[in-house]
């Protein structure tokens, strides 16, 4: 008994000692020193009630900082910023429009994401800071019943590898049993299937307009348009632009989207899948891919939306005021099949066409809705104020889903 006794007591001892010597292992605060040396702290981006946008990092060795914001009207490309005698920089800009916007930091040279804000928005190969300035109606955050945005991984046997979408699902879709018809929606040169998510905003846009009863409940397919890690049309990894070696992007593309997107889609998904159900939309680059789809398959769209894009490469135009020949001159002796299918034409709902003033593709556009009309087509077409930005592309995408299957 004595022994238990010495044995418990000695048990005890250590316990107590242990529980003694945790707070000091485990919850140490920093010292100041340790407080000092990791720097002032720094709110980035601060955004206030009257819509300006303060950008902060702390980079005391930098001898340049700039922020690259190119959708901010006004910024540019690249705007300096101020650095403080604490090492803070800062800038501060605005009045800023409501909406999502992009930026990043140009560190001496080096392009970094904001390191005290954890919203970002991706690229095809690379990632952005997001920053959102409320005050928008059709796309802000508001007290209405929210669909779901997923992140979908498929197996394009077409490309022969895995692949990822992201599919938008109306509010109450996992609860019911219905159909609901079926929208994809196609993003531009440089971006992948996150954006229209994240700097698109396309899931709350949607929720507002499904609550207010605007548009019809519906299932948004956001694929990836590049089938490649590279950036622009018809490049090969290496930054190889030679006729031999160009790969246009539709050529892969256009298969995985019919073959296995599709497909994938109809057999995961309650959508119906017909003509009048099925509706296709791009920007852009996803324009011209939305509008190679829908006129090369005639039977499988009946609502064809085109934002700040047209055919391209099919028609002279200009670059920094010089000439540029039609690199597909040819282009509409190829489609003759589906320009001039007069059935094509009776179950074609709706083709909508919009661009701003200002967008380098104005004329490319114009020129697009011209031949289309030659070919018996009743494209309408809107000019809208603005450039080459997402501030118009949610605009495009708020006005063009209600008139979707009607």
């Amino acid at each position: 008994m004595n022994e238990l006794r010495t044995s418990i007591t000695v048990g005890m001892v250590a316990l107590l000692a242990g529980l003694s010597l945790a707070p000091s292992i485990f919850a140490q605060a920093p010292t100041p020193r340790d407080r000092a040396s990791q720097g002032p702290q720094v709110v980035s981006p601060e955004v206030s009630s009257d819509r300006h946008i303060t950008f902060r990092i702390y980079a005391p060795n930098a001898d340049k900082l700039k922020l690259g914001a190119g959708d901010i009207p006004s910024k540019g490309l690249r705007t300096e910023m101020t650095k403080a005698t604490n090492g803070i920089w800062e800038l501060t800009i605005g009045p800023i429009d409501a909406g999502a916007y992009r930026y990043n930091f140009n560190l001496d040279g080096v392009t970094v994401v904001d390191p005290r804000n954890a919203a970002t928005s991706e690229s095809n190969n690379n990632v952005w800071s997001l920053v959102n300035v409320p005050g928008s109606d059709f796309m802000d955050t508001r007290d209405v019943p929210h669909g779901a945005v997923a992140s979908v991984t498929y197996y394009s046997t077409t490309l022969k590898r895995f692949r990822r979408m992201h599919v938008y699902t109306p509010p109450g879709y996992e609860l019911g049993n219905g159909k609901f018809p079926a929208f994809y929606l196609l993003h531009g040169a440089g971006d992948s299937d996150e954006a229209w998510s994240s700097v698109g905003r396309a899931g709350l846009i949607l929720d507002n307009l499904i609550a207010a009863k605007k548009a019809k409940p519906m299932v948004v397919v956001m694929p990836a348009g590049h089938t490649r890690s590279f950036f622009g049309f018809g490049r090969r990894e290496g930054g190889s632009t030679n006729a031999a070696a160009a790969r246009p992007p539709l050529d892969e593309f256009g298969p995985d989207f019919l073959t296995d997107i599709v497909p994938c889609v109809e057999k995961h998904y309650r959508v119906y899948t017909d003509r009048q159900h099925r509706a296709i939309a791009g920007l852009s680059m996803g324009g011209g891919q939305t509008l190679e789809m829908a006129i090369s398959n005639p039977d499988k769209f009946a609502y064809v939306g085109v934002f700040s894009s047209g055919l391209f490469g099919a028609f002279p135009g200009n670059r920094n005021g010089a000439p540029v020949p039609a690199t597909d001159p040819k282009w509409e002796e190829r489609h003759l099949a589906g320009l001039d299918n007069a059935k094509s034409k009776k179950g074609l709902k709706l083709l909508w066409f919009s661009t701003g003033t200002d967008d380098f593709l104005l004329e490319t556009s114009r020129k697009s809705v011209d031949l289309l009309k030659k070919h018996g087509f009743n494209p309408v077409y809107v000019e809208s104020t603005g450039g080459h930005t997402w501030i118009n592309w949610r605009n495009y995408l708020n006005e063009f889903t209600p008139q979707l299957f009607r």
